[in-house]
């Protein structure tokens, strides 16, 4: 790979590492605590968290799908086919996580966060994040699976 491919690969390990990081944990950690909270308390935290990150979350997420697609891009211009294909698995591992998140993420998190910002608890907060924890594990999967293709594109 060229210069160049090799640090767009850089970049989109780091930027997609920011958000595997974060739903590795969710995934890890955070669907155990809440189970352990009251469905205010869940609302609260689980809205708030939403709110802050539906808002800064997307800028790791975009720099890494472009970055993913630029390494891919640039590894088969240079004439490496097996890192642009490994880079550009990542690339279509990262759109699919992004539909899953649209889909199925994104409308459960609306949800919580209005339901915070008016300090209301649903009668189905649990059912929301129920419906969330069971996204979660193969969002952390397919964020994982980018990172690693993304390494591999850096050896070929």
């Amino acid at each position: 790979m060229t210069l160049v491919s090799q640090l767009a690969a850089l970049l989109a390990i780091v930027s997609t590492g920011i958000v595997y990081g974060t739903d590795a944990f969710c995934a890890l950690v955070q669907r155990s605590a809440l189970a352990r909270v009251d469905d205010t308390t869940l609302t609260a935290i689980m809205g708030n968290v939403h709110r802050f990150g539906d808002r800064r979350m997307p800028a790791p997420g975009i720099l890494g799908i472009i970055a993913a697609a630029t390494a891919s891009v640039l590894a088969a211009a240079a004439g490496h086919p097996a890192g642009s294909a490994a880079a550009g698995t990542a690339f279509l591992l990262l759109v699919v996580w992004v539909l899953l998140y649209l889909r199925i993420s994104a409308p459960i998190n609306r949800r919580l966060t209005a339901a915070a910002e008016a300090h209301e608890t649903p009668a189905n907060a649990r059912t929301l994040q129920r419906d969330w924890d069971r996204i979660i594990v193969p969002r952390a999967v397919l964020q994982g699976l980018a990172v690693l293709a993304l390494g591999v594109s850096l050896i070929s």
